[in-house]
């Protein structure tokens, strides 16, 4: 029996269902094929700060007080995210509240109002999660990495966007971009939990009269070549680093050996970064491996705060290790071990309904396709040592790698000697 049921409304609007009867909660998710990738140098920043003011009030519940009264009443809890290639947004609550869960989600959706003084107001609020976020190395790395491996595209541009762009928002900015891009093609409703009866009437009676759009799709990303070292100049007592290569996009038929070859450099407190960097060298607090892949681009990385003295000493090492995975075939105990690992925590993720609905509406916004939980064990379980040599082969080497840097440097070609 397939764990998701998936059924499309007549305008094209997809609902994807996760059954967990045993549940007592219920998740109402929409995600939607829309992210900061769909943005313009103009508007960079826009996807973010829209579910921002989605939050802000409706013709029916007209302040952000009401709205938030409402999921109060159920003891519910409500958020939103937003991603390069998908935005979501969520309520979840006791099971026997999933239609007043609906309606809020949708109505702000649907009926925000966009208040002309609610956007001025929340522009310093956005300024100020900008100055937390820049305030943050370790997660402003990112950023810088993927500034240095994209360039002046949109995948290269900060979800958050740029403060000149937000502060010039106005509600026309906000109403062209999500009449362009919030479209039943692009939509995707999600129910996990406890689903209950009636779902898909439901569904039909709040989202089934909206009309259909022609969207288009976004720029494919282009190839970049620039500098192989980014350096982000800032005073601080820790380093950040990032050292990676370009993978694959998502539905790349290798994907299951990159998963793998992931973690056998950096998932875990037993991965060989993890060791080498932490254990062995004591050169860092944190540091892992892993791969991010968009639906037309990827990237194989690991990333570590370290002591900026021996900042030299970090990057060489875990060069070497990137180095070592492409050279040897990984042993027997330690690829099953990377393989159960990657099961473990696939599972692990599923075990709660957001979990469950979330993973499902990934797969079904960016590939637009149910995915069966078996076919990712299945995919797991058929990696050979073979299979990720083969991968790291292909992937890594000298001419590819990208090093990006925060910290109190300013000398770029010093760390391209190490590369």
């Amino acid at each position: 029996m397939s764990t998701y049921e998936r059924h499309i409304l007549d305008n094209g609007l997809r609902v994807l269902t996760a059954p967990m009867p045993q549940a007592q909660s219920v998740t109402c998710m929409v995600m939607l094929a829309a992210g900061s990738r769909y943005e313009t140098p103009d508007t960079n920043g826009i996807a973010h700060f829209s579910e921002h003011m989605f939050f802000k009030g409706t013709e029916r519940r007209p302040s952000a007080r009401q709205i938030a009264g409402e999921i109060d009443a159920i003891g519910g809890e409500f958020n939103a995210f937003t991603g390069k290639e998908y935005t979501a947004y969520y309520v979840k609550c006791a099971a026997e509240h999933r239609d007043v869960a609906l309606d809020v989600i949708v109505d702000m959706l649907r009926n925000s109002r966009f208040d002309a003084e609610e956007i001025d107001r929340e522009k310093g609020v956005i300024v100020e999660e900008m100055n937390m976020y820049f305030d943050t190395p370790r997660d402003y790395i990112g950023g810088v990495y993927e500034e240095l491996l994209y360039g002046d595209q949109p995948l290269g541009w900060d979800i958050i966007g740029r403060k000149e762009t937000v502060r010039g928002a106005t509600r026309d900015t906000f109403t062209s971009y999500l009449d362009r891009w919030y479209h039943p093609p692009r939509m995707v409703l999600g129910v996990g939990g406890q689903i209950g009866d009636g779902l898909l009437e439901r569904a039909q009676e709040l989202l089934g009269d909206m009309p259909q759009g022609s969207t288009g799709e976004p720029e494919p990303a282009a190839p970049y070549e620039n500098s192989r070292v980014k350096v982000f100049t800032k005073q601080s007592d820790q380093a950040h680093v990032i050292l990676g290569v370009p993978s694959y996009p998502i539905e790349h038929p290798d994907r299951y050996s990159l998963q793998v070859l992931a973690t056998v450099l950096g998932g875990g407190m037993s991965s060989r970064l993890f060791t080498e960097v932490r254990e062995r060298r004591g050169l860092a607090y944190y540091v892992f491996g892993l791969n991010h892949s968009y639906t037309d681009a990827g990237s194989l990385y690991a990333q570590a705060g370290v002591d900026i003295n021996r900042i030299d000493e970090a990057v060489t090492t875990i060069l070497a290790e990137l180095r070592a995975i492409a050279a040897e075939p990984v042993p027997a105990d330690e690829l099953d071990k990377a393989k159960n690992f990657s099961k473990g925590r696939f599972v692990l993720q599923l075990e709660s309904p957001q979990g469950l609905i979330l993973f499902g509406l990934r797969r079904e916004v960016l590939e637009r396709r149910a995915p069966e939980l078996d076919e990712v064990l299945d995919g797991l379980n058929a990696v050979t040592a073979e299979d990720v040599q083969r991968v790291a082969q292909d992937l890594i080497s000298d001419e590819k790698l990208r090093l990006a840097l925060i910290g109190p440097f300013d000398d770029a070609p010093r760390f391209e000697k190490l590369l």
